[in-house]
């Protein structure tokens, strides 16, 4: 699964997910809900770029 970064710097793993969100280990980028925020500044998945 590929990583993807938020503009911030934030990069979401999909190995590690993001438990503070209740997303689970394993959860692809394109499997996150629509609504999820970068945890770090809150910008849209539209914020992120692959890796």
């Amino acid at each position: 699964m590929e990583k993807y970064e938020c503009m911030c710097g934030y990069i979401y793993d999909p190995e590690a997910g993001d438990p503070e969100n209740d997303i689970a280990p394993g959860t692809a980028f394109e499997a996150l809900p629509d609504d999820w925020t970068c945890p770090r500044c809150g910008l849209g998945k539209d914020a992120f770029t692959k890796m």
